[in-house]
């Protein structure tokens, strides 16, 4: 039992999804092989900015019509003189998706969900089918909202890990690939869920977890995973390996390799994780496992943009103490804000979070009715861990530093 997980760069157009295919064929003889999908190249984006001209009254048929353009051209290029069953439940999709957007907007994160996840229902479908008409093995199409069980937080749900384990191993149990979608699932009475934006790495460890797996595999555009992303820093270098303690630190700080809750469940079954580029086969993978912390141990560099800085003060310049904490976390939990730093002084708190235009617009409101709130948008986060002066002094060259903490292992500076 393997898992792969493939991401939109690595199914952004037919030539993409062509070897995807050869890759699950090459991999696929004698074994069970669950393979999880994301949305086609940026189909997710795509999908966002039809559920804004839905919420905010526009008409979603120009923006609709660009997505499923998108997708009739991959058809065309993978069935030029066949496919009628995958064109077929494309169509069916979107007529779906169209029936959807026929009703009234509700709750934000509710509408989210059963929207954009049409983008990881339409990918799977595609690729299932040409698995059938040319990988050469048996596919058997999933539909993960009747697998991953969560709770009913949208946007940012919670699996509730027995019912998934008892439905997962119940359905996937025949030899030859299984198709299943990342990053949604359900709250078991009908309603669609997601796991949180890049959430498809996580339900490539769901899956392993519950079925016990060897392994798990996350195909990228990249040959592993690097210690800084080179279209940002300089002199980047592959990781060879790395702990899952590690691994859980660089995805908590924004390492955008893996997703953050990706760790915990292949750690607590000791299913090793490697990250491996789907460009070419014949590269060294960078392997995530118990053992050494970091080969080679180097310094890693993570850039997280569009942040926000809130600086959060009592208005009678009292001391800020844990019942004002408390109230303020109490508010940032509520309303799903990411804090990414924070930093104490006697009558403020800073916090560096997620510049969520829907969600922290109506979390610094509430804050404010209660403290005085100041804010900067356009914040850039920086994070270095296993840090040494000369690289700190590097990284902070010509930028204007708003706040920064320094700990034994990890460096932060927030800029503007």
């Amino acid at each position: 039992m393997r898992v792969f997980k493939f991401g939109g760069a690595s199914v952004k157009n037919a030539e993409a999804v062509e070897n995807v295919g050869r890759i699950i064929t090459r991999f696929a003889a004698n074994q069970k092989l669950v393979v999880v999908v994301s949305a086609m190249g940026k189909t997710t984006n795509a999908l966002e900015q039809v559920l804004h001209d839905f919420r905010d009254g526009k008409s979603h048929v120009e923006s609709l019509a660009v997505v499923e353009a998108f997708h009739n051209a991959i058809l065309d290029e993978l069935f030029p003189n066949n496919g009628v069953l995958a064109r077929k439940e494309v169509a069916a999709l979107f007529t779906a998706l169209k029936s959807e957007l026929q009703t009234e907007p509700g709750e934000y994160g509710y509408d989210y969900d059963r929207i954009v996840s049409y983008g990881e229902m339409l990918s799977t479908r595609i690729i299932h089918h040409w698995l059938k008409e040319y990988g050469g093995h048996r596919s058997v199409w999933h539909d993960t909202r009747n697998l991953v069980i969560t709770n009913h937080h949208h946007r940012r749900a919670t699996v509730n890990w027995e019912e998934t384990k008892k439905r997962i191993t119940a359905e996937v149990e025949s030899m030859g690939v299984h198709m299943v979608q990342g990053f949604i699932g359900s709250d078991g009475e009908g309603n669609t869920t997601t796991l949180g934006r890049e959430g498809s790495d996580y339900t490539a460890a769901v899956f392993a977890h519950c079925l016990d797996a060897d392994d798990v595999t996350i195909w990228k555009d990249v040959p592993g995973i690097l210690n800084g992303d080179p279209r940002v820093f300089d002199n980047t270098v592959q990781l060879e390996s790395i702990s899952y303690r590690e691994a859980i630190e660089l995805a908590y700080f924004g390492a955008s390799v893996i997703h953050p809750k990706t760790i915990q469940p292949v750690q607590d079954k000791g299913i090793p994780l490697y990250v491996r580029s789907f460009m070419d086969l014949d590269l060294e993978p960078t392997v995530i496992e118990k053992g050494l912390s970091l080969s080679p141990e180097v310094a890693c560099f993570i850039r997280k943009t569009n942040q926000a800085l809130i600086t959060v003060a009592s208005p009678d310049l009292a001391f800020i103490v844990e019942n004002h904490l408390s109230k303020i976390y109490e508010v940032f939990h509520r309303h799903g804000v990411t804090v990414n730093m924070m930093q104490n002084s006697a009558i403020s708190t800073s916090f560096c979070v997620n510049q969520d235009l829907q969600i922290l617009p109506k979390a610094i409101k509430e804050l404010s009715n209660v403290f005085d709130v100041r804010f900067n948008k356009g914040v850039t986060l920086f994070t270095i861990r296993h840090h040494s002066p000369g690289v700190i002094d590097a990284l902070q060259q010509g930028k204007k530093v708003l706040l920064e903490q320094i700990t034994r292992e990890t460096y932060q500076m927030a800029v503007g």
